[in-house]
Formats: C-alpha cells, structure tokens, sequence
C-alpha cells in the first residue's frame, strides 16, 4: 500500500486494512457525511493517520452530499441539493465494471490523499462519468437515496466496487472492515478467493452502530438477488451458505454472519446488540469498543493548553472567545445577539425522534419562565439535520423554529454540518443530550463538546454511561424504567432534566465559578484520557483485526484429524 501513504507505517499497526464507510466526515469542504457516523469514520480517518496505521478508507464522492440546509422566507427548514466540485482529491487513473441489475456499470476511483487533510488515505468512488447512463449515473448522487433499488445499488458500488478498485490498484489487504452493513456486498465478491466461509471470515469485521432499524436495512432476498447484491452467486449458494433463509435480508444479520468478530460501540449498546440479534444462528461474537473522537482536529489547542497549565484566568477567558466566535454565527443566521457572560446550553446532533430535540419545550409555560429568568438567565440553541424525507423530524426542526420568534435568547440554526459543528461545541456551556435510554448506541458529540469545557449534560446511555460522575465531571438525567410507556418515560426524563437545569446547574455557573471550572476540566482530562479516538484505533487493531479465532480452530481441527488417523 506504499503508493496511497505519505507517512511510515508503526510496525505494531502494519497489517493492511481496508476500512469502508458510506459516509466520511474529514472536513468541512468535503461534502460525504450525513451525521454521527460519518464524524465517527472522520474521526478514525484522522487517528488512524496519527497512529500511523496501515488503514485506507473506501467510501463514496456524493455529487450532491447529503443535502444542503438553507430557510425558506419564514425562517423554516428549505431542503436543497447542490452540486459539489471538489479540486483537492486526485485521479487514480483507475475505473471498475461492476453489475447491477443485469447491467454493467463503471465505477470511477478517485484518491482523497493522507496530507490534504491528516488522515489516512481514502478512496472515493463515483459513478457519475460519461462512461454511464443517466440512470446509473444518479446511483452516486445523494448519499441514502430514498429510493430502494437506488440505496441496493449504492451498497454494490462501495462493496464490489470497493474490492475491485483495491485489486485494481495491486493493494493487498489483509482485514475488510464494514462501517455498519453497507458494504456487505464485499463479502460476496471475497467469497470468490474465499470460498470456506471460515477462510472469509478471517479477513472480515464489523462495526454495528445503532439499534434502531434504519440503521439495520432490510431488503427483500429476491430483490437483492435481482439487483446483483450476491455479486454473481445464486440465491440459493447464499442461502446456504450463510444458512440464511428470511424473506427479508437484514444487512446486519449478513454481516454478523460473515465476519470473524464485530463490535458495538458502548458497553450499554453491547448488551443491547446482544439481545438484538441473540437469535441469529451462526453468528460471530459482538464486543464492545466504544466510540470516540480525534481531538486534534476537534479541540481547541489554546483553551486545552490554559487548561493543562492550570491557568483558569486564561482559560475563562478563552472560553468567552469561543463563544463569542459562535454568537457572531448566531447573530447572522438569526439577528440576536448572544451575551458571553450567560450560560449557553447547545442541543446539537441528527434530528430524530427519539433523540427527542423537543423535550426542552414539553412544558411551555415552564420553558417560558426558565428563559426568561433574571436572576439566573440562559441562552438555547438548537441545531441538528433531519433527514430529508423525515417528515415528522422536519416538523419538529421547524416547530423548534417558530417556537423561537418568542425569544431574544433562543436560536434555532441551519447548516449543521463540521464548521458549525465546532463553533458549537467550542462555544456552549452545557452539551444536552436526551435520548431515550437504550436507543443512544453512543452518541459522541458530547465527546468533543467536553474537550472544550461544554460539560455534559445527558441521560445515563451510551459513551456518558462509561464516563459520567454526576456533579464531578458531567451532569446525569435520571431516566425511567424503559419498559414503561413512552409519555411516561418522557415526563420522567423532562422533570428530572428541568430540575437538575433550574436547582443545580444555572445557580452553580452564576454562584461557584469555581467549582463550575473544575467539573468543566474534570470532564476535559476525563475525555481526553479514554474518549479520544487515538485509543479507540488501537483497538480496533487489538481486538477485531489481530483477532484470530479460525487460525485456532483450524489447527484444533487439524489435530483431531492427525490423532483420529488410523496408523497405517
């Protein structure tokens, strides 16, 4: 893989992986991320080039990204989709064929090198060239494409596309990492070189990052057969093989199936994982490496130095910086002016319900009198990207808008993509995070935001789960029992916040600078200690790619087979 590295390679991270991720979100300019997932492989990307690891990622160049957050003239979420030219990445020379749906298609690579932005090198595919049709064309367009056969499509691209550009470029790899199950249709294309399932297996792992079913597709089995998903193998070879027989394919079940270990991504989203899929038969274990973010890229240098020196005078006041940076931001998207001496509570992240953005405002009369108090006063911002076609999330964004007319000290923001990302957690004061408990696999905003003296403020899920010490280094919500109806849980988790925001945490950053500084740094060596990603990709090396469960048994098999042998 020398040819795609600009850095020496660690001899202890010298096995060759190939890591493949729908999304990636490396910087700003670079428009292939939606969310959480992607600022997780951005991330990786980044600490993999930090640790110097042999890691290359696949992923794919979105014509048109995610989408483009802009407001209609009454303020509200316009939805827009705008072309992207990108003059930074390079032309590999190479192009692939790969089939779908009887056809075949060219799938162009493009180089996103290891020093244009710190990371490992990345290859991006498209499929927008002359060589295609319109149709297949538009297969790279938009990154979760609405359309069923468009998405399956999208999957063969970057999972045979994938291995095939790799072999193209002579790399050999060693581990196939799946970013969730999209790239499953890499194992199919590896099964050629790979027929023994067991063989297959040592060169593949998975990450899975969410109990929720969007992130676990499933697609009619005769669908994908059609749409050439099985790279050329019957229906039937596939069944048997993975002993796979439902009429709808789980992403997720194919690739528990077919790699060697996998992992989630918190210790709570391990037991959830495991009760999740404890019924698949034949599938592979599922660890726990828990998610984290490359501080390099996310923390600022200066309010991380005054605090590691012990300067709480300089740090004070780079924190105003900060949010007087984010508050010019707020000012030109919606003509209020912030003040840096008020505490600025930020909820910030993909808009999905049960992440609940509005829980703030469950009881209005008491959102009212909570921002509109002298004594102890406040500023909200809310920010965040509903997928597109998420109706009910786009309702929320926009209820969230109009709700915030009423006030001086309430914004709603647009553009939530790294930049504003940044500001945000560079800025706030407190990071709120509520979801419902269970459903936050790990939820790393929070991550980045406590680097830079945002403490958290968050129900007991996910990464906060490992990390918090209430009133230490963090704040913890309360949440109810989760099998009781959701209102119920809702209404818990509304007074507990309320509470704790209105009788701890607003007296405390007016009364005790003090102390408030001191959870604040607490939080920040915390996180810096275990919630940096150069931790987690080690890891991942640790225990999923130097992992080598059929090397065992293959040579236990081959014992019993010598001691079995009758002598001649």
């Amino acid at each position: 893989m020398n040819q795609l590295f600009t850095y020496e390679i660690d001899e202890k991270f010298s096995t060759p992986v190939a890591y493949f991720s729908m999304e990636f979100a490396i910087d700003q300019a670079l428009k292939t991320y939606s969310g959480g997932l992607g600022f997780l492989a951005g991330s990786h990307m980044r600490s993999a080039n930090d640790r110097r690891q042999k890691t290359v990622g696949i992923g794919i160049l979105w014509s048109y990204g995610y989408y483009d957050q802009s407001r209609h003239e009454d303020q509200t979420l316009k939805i827009d989709f705008r072309r992207k030219f990108y003059y930074f990445i390079k032309e590999t020379g190479i192009k692939v064929e790969v089939m779908i749906n009887g056809k075949p298609v060219w799938v162009k690579a493009y180089l996103l090198p290891a020093d244009t932005f710190e990371s490992a090198p990345v290859i991006l595919l498209t499929t927008d060239i002359p060589e295609n049709d319109y149709l297949s064309r538009t297969i790279t367009h938009k990154l979760y494409d609405p359309n069923e056969e468009t998405r399956i499509a999208q999957e063969i691209v970057l999972g045979v596309g994938g291995i095939r550009v790799l072999d193209a470029l002579g790399e050999k790899i060693d581990i196939y990492h799946m970013n969730e199950g999209h790239a499953l249709p890499m194992v199919f294309e590896l099964m050629e070189r790979y027929p023994e399932l067991d063989d297959l297996k040592e060169h593949v792992v998975f990450t899975t990052h969410t109990p929720e079913m969007a992130g676990n597709e499933e697609h009619n089995v005769h669908l994908l057969a059609q749409m050439g998903f099985f790279d050329g193998l019957s229906l039937d070879e596939v069944q048997k093989k993975l002993d796979y027989y439902d009429e709808n394919f789980s992403l997720t079940v194919g690739a528990l199936k077919t790699a060697k270990r996998a992992n989630a991504v918190s210790k709570i989203h391990k037991k959830v994982a495991n009760d999740m899929w404890k019924d698949v038969p034949g599938k592979c274990e599922i660890i726990s490496i828990t998610n984290a973010q490359n501080m390099r890229y996310w923390a600022d240098k200066q309010l991380l130095s005054w605090m590691q020196e012990h300067e709480d005078y300089q740090m004070v006041g780079r924190k105003k910086h900060l949010k007087h940076k984010l508050f010019e931001e707020v000012a030109d998207q919606t003509g209020k002016l912030f003040d840096p001496n008020v505490l600025t509570l930020v909820w910030a992240r993909r808009f999905a319900e049960y992440k609940r953005p509005n829980l703030l405002i469950r009881d209005m009369e008491r959102f009212r009198a909570l921002v509109s108090n002298t004594k102890y006063p406040i500023q909200i911002i809310w920010a965040g990207k509903p997928f597109p076609l998420d109706y009910r999330a786009v309702q929320m964004f926009n209820d969230l808008v109009v709700m915030s007319r009423e006030f001086a000290n309430v914004a709603v923001l647009t553009g939530y993509e790294l930049r504003l990302s940044k500001l945000l957690k560079q800025g706030s004061d407190v990071w709120l995070n509520t979801p419902r408990w269970g459903r936050e696999a790990s939820g790393t905003s929070g991550m980045s935001a406590g680097a830079n003296a945002s403490i958290h403020f968050s129900i007991a899920d996910g990464w906060h789960a490992e990390f918090q010490k209430d009133g230490i280094n963090s704040f913890t919500i309360e949440h109810a029992d989760p099998s009781l109806p959701i209102e119920e849980r809702d209404d818990f988790a509304y007074k507990s916040m309320m509470d704790k925001l209105e009788k701890t945490i607003l007296p405390l950053y007016y009364n005790d600078e003090k102390r408030w500084l001191q959870i604040a740094k607490n939080g920040m060596n915390d996180i810096l200690a275990y919630f940096n990603s150069s931790r987690m990709v080690v890891e991942y090396y640790e225990k999923l790619y130097n992992y080598h469960p059929y090397e065992a048994k293959r040579a236990t098999d081959h014992l019993l087979r010598s001691v079995n042998t009758p002598l001649p």
